[in-house]
């Protein structure tokens, strides 16, 4: 929840002084002792903190997410694990789990609510918690990859941009080796604010495609390839060196980068459209 609505419901007397004081105490992060939670990052950059789940227990994802679920009511986290998956939803059911993107994400508001989380906050007189409701899609980013190999990469960039408010348009299998794919959906792709180009080989998906439309294209590297494109460098090297313009490479199969930036893209055009 924003700072602004709390303060709202406090003028309005939805909510007491007591409960926001409650709310805020917290800020600007909550420890843990494993980890420290940024509840001030959504008021500082527009988008709440993102849980990266690789290389976290089971249980210490479980307990952020029901910090996380007590305050905002939605998580999305990256990298997760069927087995950090069945952790978290035995404590907040509606929590859905994408085996494929490994995309692991909140967005209901009772979640907060579930038993065994501990972590949400009480109610009184209003819910300060915010409504935990997905945002709305607006505007348009286009996900294309190479090759279905690199599905998994984009799925990641795609659910990361639509759970931060973009709507998305996922284009698979258009790699330069058969560029007659490419071409045939030029119109849908030339809709898009931004373009997501996921490729893994030798790369030129993103250079060849910013050179057909006008609007920026976001590299993702993948590791994707033979022996000789060494897990994803080749590819980046490609995407670094590309000689077409407005081409902005993130890291070998970093979906959840790309999808972020592309989502920031949109929302400030958005932003200026509505004034």
């Amino acid at each position: 929840m924003e700072i602004r609505e709390i303060l709202e419901k406090v003028k309005s007397g939805e909510t007491s002084v007591a409960e926001a004081e409650e709310f805020l105490r917290d800020l600007p992060y909550e420890d843990l002792g494993f980890a420290r939670l940024d509840h001030h990052r959504a008021l500082r950059s527009g988008f709440g903190e993102v849980v990266y789940c690789e290389g976290k227990s089971a249980e210490q994802v479980r307990d952020i997410y029901c910090h996380f679920a007590g305050r905002e009511g939605r998580v999305l986290g990256t990298r997760a694990s069927a087995a950090q998956y069945e952790a978290v939803k035995a404590v907040l059911p509606e929590v859905v789990y994408d085996p494929v993107a490994r995309i692991l994400k909140l967005t209901g508001a009772a979640a907060a609510q579930t038993a065994g989380c501990g972590a949400g906050r009480t109610d009184g007189t209003g819910d300060i918690r915010g409504t935990g409701e997905a945002a709305k899609t607006a505007g348009c980013v286009a996900v294309l990859t190479g090759g279905t190999s690199d599905i998994p990469v984009a799925e990641e960039a795609a659910q990361t941009a639509e759970f931060f408010g973009a709507h998305t348009e996922r284009i698979f299998d258009v790699g330069v080796a058969g560029i007659h794919r490419l071409l045939s959906v030029l119109p849908q792709i030339r809709r898009a604010r931004c373009i997501v180009a996921v490729a893994g080989m030798e790369g030129a998906l993103a250079g060849v495609t910013a050179g057909l439309v006008d609007c920026p294209v976001i590299a993702v590297p993948t590791s994707v390839g033979y022996g000789a494109s060494f897990s994803g460098l080749a590819p980046l090297l490609t995407m670094l060196n590309s000689c077409a313009e407005g081409v902005a490479t993130v890291n070998i199969d970093n979906g959840f980068g790309a999808g972020y930036l592309a989502a920031q893209i949109n929302r400030q055009i958005e932003m200026a459209r509505q004034g």
